[in-house]
């Protein structure tokens, strides 16, 4: 027995030793989010368990310091998958050959400014750096933006890299897709992987819509709607909606700092199921780019579907009833997203 583990291992060890390693960008690198990111996807949690990576950690000249101290850190972990970490302040450095971009970093929303001022910050911030995927990076990338207001940051960050397929951009939505999750199964009180087929519709902000019309609870060993296993439907269409789209600022309230940890989780998830899909019969919430969708949603935005994904390539899933509620719902998060659209268009040109 020892022999056939010992062999098994060492096949193992040779996999992993020949497989060409894939560059992993992660922006704002330097901050919180990526500090709680950076050792699952060097561990392999993410890209796989015999996959070499390149990590490549880009941020501002300010946070270099900050960045060493990280580089140290991921070092003295002594992860066997971890080729090579390289910090910088960049784009031709950072953007150069990537398989896969992580953009965490953003301007935040300080005290006293307009969202219309955090917009064009962030815009300018996104321009270039698609602009750099388009430049440096392969075609094949996959970009993943995290850092808010993730959806028109994205958007912005594709319309920069015309000759990078829009499919290959998405934004985070499984952070609150894991929140919808988490809460029913609390409520229901089973584990929360006993409950799928949450949706979050439309735009990561407080306009989002969590809908659980869908889901399915394995109750204990029999599988039900989440509205059966509830039984509760004024809290499902009241203050289960509402703790879903205000839990990033319930955590800043009591933390005096945004999400962090739960946040490194979704973006885990979230590249994972790109890289290796989603299991059968299930979807996933992700931001990804709406054009002639089945569910009236407006085209040219970066909006919020169920999807699944296989081959790293993700669908929609179409065919599910909309009520009214729901429609409702929908199109208000869409109609918010819109507004950003179009503010953050007329800086694009500026």
């Amino acid at each position: 027995m020892l022999t056939l583990l010992s062999a098994m291992y060492l096949v193992a060890r040779t996999a992993s030793a020949q497989a060409e390693p894939i560059r992993v960008l992660v922006t704002g690198a330097a901050g919180q989010i990526a500090y709680s990111l950076l050792y699952s996807i060097a561990k392999g949690d993410v890209f796989g368990k015999d996959q070499p990576i390149i990590l490549v950690l880009l941020d501002i000249t300010p946070m270099l310091p900050v960045l060493d101290g990280v580089v140290m850190e991921l070092q003295d972990c002594a992860l066997p998958l971890l080729r090579e970490v390289i910090p910088t302040d960049k784009v031709e450095v950072g953007f150069k050959d990537l398989d896969a971009a992580i953009l965490v970093g953003s301007m935040p929303r300080k005290e006293g400014m307009e969202r219309k001022d955090l917009l064009k910050a962030n815009v300018a911030i996104f321009k270039t750096q698609g602009e750099a995927l388009e430049k440096y990076a392969k075609k094949t990338v996959k970009v993943l933006v995290v850092g808010n207001p993730a959806n028109t940051n994205c958007l912005i960050a594709s319309k920069s890299a015309p000759s990078i397929p829009k499919e290959n951009f998405s934004c985070l939505t499984r952070l609150d897709h894991n929140r919808a999750r988490s809460q029913v199964a609390m409520r229901v009180g089973v584990p929360s992987d006993c409950v799928k087929n949450v949706i979050i519709w439309g735009n990561h902000s407080s306009t989002q819509y969590p809908d659980v019309h869908h889901a399915i609870v394995n109750n204990h060993g029999k599988e039900m709607s989440a509205f059966d296993a509830v039984n509760d439907e004024s809290w499902l269409k009241g203050d289960f909606i509402t703790t879903v789209q205000q839990r990033g600022a319930a955590v800043i309230k009591a933390r005096k700092l945004s999400s962090a940890m739960s946040a490194a989780k979704a973006i885990c998830d979230h590249m994972r199921d790109i890289w290796f899909g989603t299991p059968d019969g299930e979807w996933v919430s992700m931001g990804i780019y709406s054009t002639g969708n089945s569910y009236g949603v407006p085209n040219d935005l970066m909006y919020s579907f169920p999807v699944m994904i296989k081959n790293k390539t993700w669908k929609v899933v179409d065919g599910l009833a909309i009520n009214d509620f729901s429609r409702g719902k929908m199109d208000g998060t869409a109609a918010e997203l819109v507004d950003e659209r179009d503010t953050a268009l007329t800086f694009l040109g500026a």
